[in-house]
């Protein structure tokens, strides 16, 4: 625990050392105590656990070591709305499911509702109560949705929803869980970030991070004034995954650092699941490849709530408030809200994206009123339009 700042200082001269990982890292602290007494150690008794370039680098000072002193510091002292710790392998408040994991940062800075990191805490033998919800930077519109009605709702049942911070399906998730979230968990959502806590990446996010700070967590392994760097942000993920019971995938192109995530859940033999999405929405070919490897295919949050253990209790009865996809179409609701020649459109235009084309082939309208539709049934939210000049009906929430 960092409990002064020679404790602060020893623990970053360790992570700053140049050739010490957290594998090493770990080895030289199972083995000789704590960081103060591992640079009490000889060359020569290090060498018995490290290379002999390694030894000579643990028997001298990083030179970053008195500037991160000094920001650490008082980035600790500091007195603000939020709670800030800096965990350490030796804390006990150091969340248990990373300790599973293969790769535990020897320290984790945390900043947001800190009073409560017993929630990723679970009893011996129980799950993390908390699911990863991840996906494209560029989702469809109806991808954001689904992203931020599915974290809705998994908030709702009592679990803390856990993704990046990214633009995209990640944001939406946030979003979703903390307007979700119940008194049945005091951590609606938590971030695990590829930066330093002083700052947000990307920046558009900053109002979101706050609203995570008052009603969860942001989490980082990197130290302070860290820029995004972007292998940063792969190497985070396995925290996405290792904090998690299980991952959703909401959408995600082929090569994706969502599927690097979902990989990283299963190795940990954890549960996978996929929303399916259009077979001509590139986004949706991630998923589509998970699916068929085994991924749990869903159309409701209540698919994972059924599939997850030990879920916390939490006011829910058993039936989602998110709809399935299918169901989400709300045809007699568009019947009173959008008129019929609103209705004709949208019945033409089906589940896939289609072009303006295709769509006036289908419903026999005018060019300019075809278009007039469309414009006023995207200003209600009842469609999007994607790249390519096409469009795709979308879900509203009830």
């Amino acid at each position: 625990m960092v409990s002064s700042r020679e404790s602060l200082r020893a623990w970053l001269r360790l992570s700053l050392t140049p050739g010490v990982g957290n594998v090493t890292a770990r080895t030289l602290l199972q083995s000789f105590g704590l960081p103060e007494a591992i640079f009490e150690r000889s060359a020569t008794d290090l060498q018995a656990l490290v290379s002999v370039a390694v030894s000579q680098q643990l028997c001298a000072v990083p030179q970053a070591l008195e500037d991160a002193l000094e920001t650490t510091w008082a980035w600790l002292q500091a007195q603000d709305s939020f709670g800030k710790r800096l965990l350490t392998l030796a804390d006990a408040d150091y969340p248990s499911s990373l300790m599973l994991t293969p790769d535990p940062p020897c320290l984790l800075y945390v900043l947001g509702q800190t009073q409560h990191l017993s929630w990723l805490s679970p009893a011996p033998f129980k799950a993390p109560q908390a699911v990863a919800v991840v996906g494209s930077r560029n989702p469809t519109p109806q991808g954001r949705i689904n992203a931020k009605d599915f974290a809705h709702t998994l908030a709702q049942a009592g679990l803390t929803v856990v993704s990046g911070l990214a633009l995209g399906v990640d944001a939406a998730a946030h979003q979703g869980a903390l307007d979700g979230g119940s008194a049945a968990n005091p951590l609606h959502t938590v971030a695990v970030v590829g930066t330093g806590l002083d700052r947000v990446y990307p920046q558009q996010n900053h109002t979101l991070a706050m609203r995570i700070a008052a009603k969860g967590l942001l989490i980082s392994e990197y130290p302070l004034n860290t820029p995004p760097h972007s292998s940063n942000f792969p190497q985070r993920n396995r925290l996405i995954a290792g904090l998690s019971q299980g991952c959703l995938v909401v959408e995600a192109a082929t090569r994706s650092g969502s599927l690097i995530t979902a990989r990283q859940t299963l190795d940990m033999g954890k549960e996978v699941f996929a929303i399916p999405g259009s077979i001509h929405t590139t986004v949706a070919k991630g998923c589509h490849d998970l699916i068929k490897q085994g991924a749990k295919l869903v159309d409701c949050a209540q698919d994972i709530l059924e599939e997850l253990k030990d879920l916390p209790d939490a006011p829910w009865n058993g039936a989602s408030s998110t709809p399935s996809l299918e169901a989400s179409l709300e045809s007699q609701s568009r019947k009173a809200q959008d008129g019929p020649q609103s209705l004709n459109v949208l019945d033409h235009l089906g589940q896939d994206p289609v072009g303006l084309d295709e769509l006036q082939l289908r419903s026999g309208l005018p060019t300019a009123q075809l278009q007039a539709e469309l414009f006023q049934l995207e200003l209600k939210g009842s469609l999007g339009r994607l790249p390519g000049g096409l469009y795709q009906q979308l879900k509203r929430r009830s």
